[in-house]
This record gives C-alpha cells, sequence and structure tokens, in this order.
C-alpha cells in the first residue's frame, strides 16, 4: 500500500498540521488513512488504546484519520529529561535513558522496530502518511538515521519538503537543503511546499518559479496561514503561549522547564472566560490570579528546585492567603506534598527533596510507570470525566482521605482541609465540558458554553479545507507509493 513523507526544510514548519490535514483529506475521500512518525521527541504525549505512549501529535493526526491511536504510529519517542539526556520509548514502552551523545550509537538498533512498525501500518491501511522530524538537512546527524532522509530510503517512502515563509529565508530554506542533501537522498524529494505565507499568495510568484528552476523539485502549493491552528492542542512546549483575555478570570500555569503533558490547558484556553497565562521563570505569579496550576513535569525534582528558584514557592504561599486556588497535575500533584523520595535514581541522582507542603502527602519514585485511560467520577460534583495517567510514583498520605476523584471505585488524588488546594494524576479532565463548567464555577469563573471536542473536529475540517483550497491534493497523493 501507498506512503507519503512530509519532511521539513527545518523545525516547526508546520509538518504535524499539514500531515493532520492530509489524513483528514484522505478520510473524507473513503481512504482507510494513518499517520506514522519514525521518531519523535517531545514530553507532550497520548496514551494509546493499546497501552503505550506516542507522541500527542500523532494522537491528533490518528484522530484526523478517524482512528484511535495505537504505539506503531510513532514507535520512537524521545522525552527529554534534562538538557543533556532523555527518556527512549520504543513502541510504547521505555527502553533506556540516554545522553545526546550516546544516542547516535543506538540508533542502528531502532530502525528494525520502526520498518516493523511502519510495515504493520500499511498491511493494515490504505495510505501510510510519514511525518519527518527536524530536517535533513541536518547532514551531521544522517550517519544512522531514522526520522528522515533514512527512514524514506529503508522504507522506499517519497518525500515531499515543506518550508516555512513566515521566519523568512524560504528560498534558501529549500534550496539550501538540496544543496546539502546527499545524491540518494535527494532522490527522494518530488515537491515542496509553502507554508505559512500571509497577505496575497500571488506576491510570491517569482519566489516560486525560482525554487522550481534551482532545486528541479515542482511545487505543490502556496497555503497561507491557517488561523485556526490555535484552536488545536499544542505539541511542543515551546509553542505554549498566554491566551490573554481581557476582562477575563486569570488562571495561571507555571511554565516548567520540563513541563509535559500540558494538553490539560487546551479547554481552559478555549473559554472565553479565562485569561490563561503562560509563567515563565522570573515572572512573579499576579495577584489577581484566581487559579495557578502546577502542571506535569517530565523531572519532578528538578523542576521543584527551578519553582522554588523563580520563588513560586513565596508567591504561592501569598496567593493561598489571598484566597487563592491551586491545582496540580501529575508531577505538579507531587511537587505539593511534603517529601519526593527518589530511591533508586529514577529521575535523576537518588535522594529526597521536600515538598511544598500544600497537601498532606508524599511520593515515591519507583521504575514501574502507569499508563492508562480512566474513567473517572469527580467526587465534589459526581459528574463523570475521562482521562488518562502517565507517571512513575505512588503517592500516600492523610489529605488522600479528601480524594479529587474516583477511579473504578478507589480514590485519587487529594484535596486539602480548606479545599483550596487539589492534586490528581489525571490528565485530560477538562475536556469534558460538563465538568470543566462545574470546576470553573466553584472558582467564580463563567465557563462550560464552549464544546470543546466539537471545536477540535470543526479546526480540523477548517485544516483540510485549508489544504484543499490552496495545495494541489491530488498531485501530492499520487506521490504516493
Amino acid at each position: 500500500m501507498p506512503a507519503l513523507m512530509i519532511q521539513g526544510a527545518g523545525s516547526n514548519v508546520g509538518k504535524s498540521l499539514i500531515v493532520a490535514g492530509l489524513c483528514r483529506l484522505a478520510l473524507r475521500r473513503g481512504l482507510s488513512v494513518a499517520p506514522f512518525k519514525p521518531q519523535n521527541m517531545s514530553n507532550n504525549a497520548a496514551v494509546t488504546v493499546d497501552g503505550g505512549e506516542i507522541g500527542r501529535a500523532q494522537a491528533l493526526q490518528a484522530r484526523a484519520a478517524g482512528l484511535e491511536p495505537v504505539v506503531d504510529m510513532n514507535p520512537v519517542l524521545l522525552k527529554p529529561e534534562s538538557e543533556v539526556g532523555s527518556q527512549v520509548i520504543v513502541q510504547g514502552r521505555r527502553l533506556t535513558t540516554v545522553k545526546a551523545r550516546d544516542y547516535a550509537a543506538l540508533k542502528s538498533s531502532l530502525m528494525a522496530p520502526v520498518l516493523e512498525s511502519f510495515h504493520r501500518l500499511k498491511a493494515a491501511h490504505d495510505l501510510v502518511i510519514v511525518e519527518g522530524a527536524g530536517s535533513p538537512a541536518e547532514v551531521n546527524l544522517r550517519a544512522g538515521d531514522i526520522a528522515n532522509m533514512g527512514f524514506a530510503r529503508a522504507a522506499d517512502v517519497p518525500v515531499v519538503l515543506v518550508g516555512d515563509i513566515d521566519r523568512g529565508g524560504v528560498i534558501a530554506q529549500l534550496v539550501g537543503t538540496q544543496a546539502v542533501l546527499y545524491p540518494d537522498d535527494t532522490a527522494m524529494v518530488k515537491g515542496f511546499l509553502i507554508n505559512k505565507f500571509r497577505g496575497d499568495p500571488r506576491l510570491f510568484d517569482e519566489g516560486y518559479r525560482l525554487i522550481a528552476d534551482r532545486t528541479g523539485w515542482p511545487g505543490f502549493g502556496v497555503l497561507p496561514w491557517f488561523a485556526g491552528a490555535s484552536r488545536l492542542p499544542a505539541e511542543d512546549g515551546l509553542d505554549l503561549a498566554s491566551r490573554r483575555r481581557e476582562g477575563a478570570a486569570k488562571v495561571v500555569c507555571l511554565a516548567f522547564p520540563r513541563i509535559a503533558n500540558f494538553d490539560d490547558l487546551d479547554p481552559l484556553a478555549a473559554e472565553p472566560g479565562v485569561d490563561l497565562v503562560m509563567l515563565r521563570p522570573g515572572e512573579p505569579i499576579p495577584g489577581d490570579a484566581r487559579l495557578v496550576i502546577l502542571p506535569g513535569s517530565k523531572s519532578t525534582r528538578a523542576d521543584l528546585s527551578a519553582l522554588r528558584a523563580a520563588g513560586w514557592d513565596i508567591d504561592l504561599a501569598a496567593h493561598l492567603r489571598r484566597g487563592g486556588h491551586v491545582l496540580g497535575l501529575c508531577g505538579g500533584y507531587q511537587m505539593l506534598g511534603t517529601v519526593i523520595d527518589d530511591p533508586e535514581g529514577i529521575e535523576g541522582p537518588a535522594g529526597m527533596t521536600p515538598g511544598l507542603g500544600l497537601l498532606d502527602v508524599q511520593t515515591v519514585m519507583s521504575p514501574d510507570k502507569r499508563l492508562a485511560r480512566v474513567q473517572a467520577t469527580h467526587a465534589a460534583s459526581g459528574l463523570a470525566v475521562e482521562g488518562y495517567e502517565i507517571h512513575i510514583g505512588r503517592t500516600e498520605g492523610p489529605d488522600r482521605a479528601r480524594p479529587f476523584a474516583h477511579v473504578a471505585g478507589q480514590p485519587e488524588g487529594a484535596v486539602s482541609v480548606d479545599g483550596r488546594v487539589t492534586g490528581s494524576y489525571l490528565h485530560g479532565m477538562f475536556a469534558a465540558d460538563a465538568f470543566r463548567a462545574a470546576f470553573l464555577a466553584r472558582l467564580e469563573i463563567a465557563g462550560g458554553n464552549t464544546a470543546f471536542e466539537a471545536g477540535v473536529e470543526a479546526a480540523l475540517d477548517d485544516l483540510a479545507d485549508h489544504l484543499a483550497a490552496h495545495a494541489d491534493v491530488d498531485g501530492l497523493l499520487a506521490l504516493a507509493r
């Protein structure tokens, strides 16, 4: 069955959305289509229907294709734990943790599971649309490559190269990429796309012809800036931005250096009554914040140290004295307790770190990771919520007697005596409209009229319409082999 690969002339050129849009268009044409990314690097993971984890962008692409996400859609996921090291997830399960300089030696062994996953998808679907990672122009990383041209050649998948005109220099991006590629890699490229154009695309006609003339590659269109991207879940922590609304209730999220699984924020950001503020280290917690969220973290003890270095522990105490509320999710929940004990050094050097002491619970880290989709009942409202757990560590203590929710009849999370500090391991809870409305109402924040999941579906349809209007979709799909 045929496949097509979308690679980028740089990072963040819009590959993920283009693949999602093509998946939705292929689905509309009656094709069984699946997304695939050989290697992704992201701490924003999704739990799959087969009990593993993949990059959240591939989960969104699966949704665009009308599928449940499975581990084969992203067989290698790198989850940065520090500036120099990452956890390596292979076909949904943790393999090891390596330093960046050692990953090159590991890559050669990963092509086999990558191709295994790819061929399983090909056997099950009419079409597979593949997304590259970063840029094939990084020829210093070409040896053992599994993410771009190394995969394309091993699997014999034709490539379309995407350039980002919004950041400038798109002619150099594409012509320069061809200049540095090895000849056998260049032969895999069958055309190019221009993405994120603002204004009248006809103004780029001469530049478009110049790229085609210099490279010999046909162009498949100039895609205008897609404003609807803000209605779709962000893939990368670097994409997180405040959604400011004058006069709305201020909800603050502490943007940890290793923030993870931050999709909890997307439904809140979609609420007209919420002024979502992403707070960076060095910025104080505003005095008028209604709610402060401590999000998930890939390295809880390290991010707790960063929280203290930013002075946010002092700000949180002042916030609570003013009558504010605090919500800790996953790693943020662990930080709220009295201690985080990592006796085996799972997240770094073995040791024990004092928590913030805002909840009377204690966490012990262990190598076993909980990966599960869950259905829960919110203890305070009795409303049903769906979500997922993706964490290491077990949390116990007296405040667990006041759970946030119940999962399979068992208590989940903890709430302080005064009810203003809450911790939970459940991600994704705010996607449930009724629960989100009830949660915001307790904070005296207007909300709940936004149908979040329907909005995501509408945005995916708009994305598909956008591609259909501005790209040669027939030509792109005809390339697949």
